[in-house]
C-alpha cells in the first residue's frame, strides 16, 4: 500500500513546476505605499509570459527580505476607507454572502462612503502597506516538494487565491489559483477527450 503511494506521488507534479517564482512576483516593502504597491503589481504582471494572468497580489517584505505580509485585492479596496476595513475584518478565507442591498444599509448607516471615491483615491495612495496588509495564516503556506494534487486540496478546503511556497528557509515562489485551475482544466479535457 505504501509504495503504491510512494508510486503515485512520484507521478503527481510538483508545485514548483506551476509556482511563480518570488524572484517574479510582485513585491515591496512593509513601509512602501498603496501607489508603490500599485506600480509593483503593474510591473511585475508586464514580465509575464504572454500565456500567464497578471498578478492580483503583492508580497510584503520585510527588512531582511522575508514574505511577512500579503496585499491582496480584498485589502486595497478594504483600505479605502477605515471604517469599511474596520467593518469587513474578517478571515481571507471565507465569504459572508451579504445581499447587495444589506451592505448598503450598513454603508448608509455608518456613512462610510460619504465622500465620493474620486476625493478617497490621493489619500489613499499615500496609505502604507503595512497598515492595511494580512499575515497569511499557516493554511496558505505549501513545501516545495508537495505535489499539485496536496496543494489541491489545500486551496480547495481553504478557499485560497494562492499558497505561498517553501523550502527549509524562506518563501520561493507563488502557487496561484488560476495556475492551477488552467492546469486541472487541461487534465480534465484530455480526460474527457479519451473517453468519447
Amino acid at each position: 500500500m505504501a509504495a503504491q503511494q510512494d508510486e503515485s506521488k512520484m507521478k503527481s507534479v510538483s508545485v514548483t513546476s506551476l509556482m511563480i517564482p518570488l524572484s517574479d512576483y510582485a513585491t515591496v516593502s512593509q513601509d512602501a505605499t498603496l501607489y508603490e504597491a500599485v506600480c509593483a503589481l503593474k510591473e511585475a504582471s508586464k514580465k509575464l509570459e504572454t500565456d500567464k494572468h497578471a498578478h492580483r497580489a503583492v508580497l510584503v517584505l520585510n527588512e531582511v527580505n522575508q514574505v511577512v505580509g500579503k496585499l491582496s485585492q480584498w485589502d486595497v479596496l478594504r483600505g479605502l476607507e477605515r471604517p469599511f476595513k474596520e467593518l469587513t475584518n474578517f478571515n481571507h478565507t471565507r465569504a459572508f454572502g451579504f445581499s447587495a442591498s444589506y451592505v448598503k444599509t450598513i454603508a448608509n448607516d455608518l456613512r462610510n462612503w460619504k465622500r465620493p471615491l474620486e476625493q478617497l483615491y490621493p489619500r489613499v495612495a499615500k496609505v502604507k502597506v503595512k497598515d492595511v496588509m494580512y499575515t497569511p495564516t499557516e493554511g496558505e503556506f505549501v513545501r516545495e516538494d508537495a505535489t499539485i494534487d496536496e496543494a489541491i486540496y489545500q486551496l480547495a478546503m481553504g478557499r485560497h487565491q494562492s499558497l505561498l511556497v517553501v523550502n527549509d528557509v524562506e518563501v520561493v515562489g507563488v502557487l496561484r489559483l488560476v495556475d492551477v485551475f488552467e492546469f486541472v482544466c487541461k487534465k480534465i479535457e484530455k480526460a474527457g477527450e479519451k473517453h468519447k
